[in-house]
């Protein structure tokens, strides 16, 4: 081989090197750490289908562009705090905490990664949140209240 072409050729080959290693540097899918209530995936299908198929119909795939992280705590508010805690030294990006016993114990074990509560009758009185207009934290989510017979939810 000449050293024109040598050169030309490693040129070539050093130019092509940051494309690669950025090719390489894939972002990790995001981490959804799921504390349900029940003590198995079994006794949670239902509710375990209609969220998987929620996050595919927003484009999100387990195992493919998500990583969903369960815990079944089996109704143990021992096991709560020990799988909140799991969750967020595991440094998971977003908690789902499917009852107002994980909220808590999510956020007692977090003040950084953002939780989401499927639904709370009462998330300011149990101290989830500072208000409805203005959650403050990192508590987010659902709340279902009956005044009178009427429902009224708020997010």
């Amino acid at each position: 081989m000449k050293r024109r072409e040598f050169i030309t050729l490693l040129g070539s080959t050093a130019a092509a090197w940051p494309v690669a290693s950025r090719a390489q540097r894939r972002k990790p899918n995001p981490r959804v750490g799921v504390l349900w209530h029940a003590a198995d995936a079994k006794q949670e299908e239902e509710y375990l289908v209609v969220l998987t198929k929620a996050f595919q119909e927003l484009g999100y795939f387990d195992g493919k562009n998500i990583e969903l992280e369960h815990r079944f705590p089996a109704e143990q508010p021992e096991r709560f705090r020990t799988m909140a805690q799991e969750l967020a030294e595991g440094k998971v990006d977003v908690i789902v905490a499917v009852t107002g016993l994980g909220a808590r114990e999510a956020k007692r074990a977090t003040s950084t990664i953002p939780i989401v509560l499927v639904a709370d009758p009462d998330p300011v009185g149990r101290g989830l949140v500072e208000s409805l207009a203005r959650p403050g934290g990192n508590v987010t989510g659902l709340s279902l209240m009956s005044y009178g017979g009427i429902w009224v939810m708020t997010v």
